[in-house]
C-alpha cells in the first residue's frame, strides 16, 4: 500500500492512511458519530501520542488500557467518545494479533473473493456488514484490492461512479458530493418515517 488518500483532509494524516493499512483500518473503525476528517485523522494522531510514525498492532494490543484510554482523550481527543473507542481499537488490533500475526494487510492479501474478503473484514471487531462494505469498497476503489466479485460483494458501495462513502472521496469536490448523497438520504428517511 502507498497510495495518497484523501480522507483526513491533512496531507500528514493522508499520507499515514495511504502507506498503512492498520492505519486506514483503524481509521474506519473510528469513522462514527464523528466528521469523517476527524475519524481519520484520527491513526495520525495515536501514532504521534505513541511516539512513532505507524501505528502498531502488537504495541496498540500491549498497551495498558487505561494509559492508552488516556492517550485518545488528550485535548484535542481522538474521538467524541475517547474511551469506548480506546477500547474498540485495542480489541481490533490484540485480534489482528491473534488471528494475522499482527499483520494487518494479510486480511486481504491472497483472499479468493469478495465475498471471503467481506467475510474476514465482517469478523473484525467493531466492524459490522455497512462498515466492512464500505471498506470493502475503499480497498477496490482506491487501493488496488480487487478480488474477483468486489463490488458485488461491496454492495451499493461498489458501485462505479458513486459518491455514498469515503470509498469514493478523492478530494474536495468528491467530499461534498458525498456529504450531498448523505444528507438526501438523512432527509429521505426522515420524510419515510414521517409519513407512517
Amino acid at each position: 500500500m502507498d497510495v495518497t488518500l484523501r480522507l483526513a483532509q491533512q496531507p500528514e494524516a493522508d499520507e499515514l492512511l495511504g502507506r498503512s493499512p492498520l492505519a486506514a483500518l483503524v481509521g474506519m473503525l473510528l469513522d462514527q458519530q464523528v466528521p469523517m476528517e476527524w475519524a481519520f485523522s484520527g491513526p495520525y494522531t495515536i501514532a504521534q501520542r505513541m511516539g512513532g510514525d505507524d501505528l502498531d498492532a502488537e504495541a496498540i494490543a500491549a498497551y495498558d488500557p487505561e494509559a492508552f484510554a488516556a492517550l485518545l482523550s488528550e485535548k484535542p481527543a481522538v474521538h467524541r467518545y475517547p474511551g469506548s473507542m480506546a477500547k474498540r481499537v485495542q480489541q481490533l488490533c490484540q485480534y489482528l494479533v491473534d488471528h494475522y500475526d499482527g499483520d494487518p494487510s494479510a486480511v486481504w492479501r491472497d483472499v479468493g473473493s469478495g465475498k471471503e474478503l467481506l467475510g474476514r473484514l465482517n469478523a473484525l471487531p467493531g466492524y459490522g456488514k455497512q462498515k466492512s462494505q464500505i471498506f470493502l469498497a475503499l480497498l477496490g476503489k482506491q487501493l488496488g484490492v480487487t478480488p474477483e466479485g468486489w463490488r458485488e460483494a461491496a454492495g451499493s458501495y461498489g458501485d462505479e461512479g458513486s459518491y455514498r462513502s469515503v470509498a469514493d472521496i478523492t478530494g474536495p469536490e468528491s467530499l461534498d458530493k458525498v456529504r450531498a448523497y448523505k444528507q438526501e438520504a438523512k432527509r429521505a428517511a426522515r420524510a419515510a418515517k414521517s409519513a407512517k
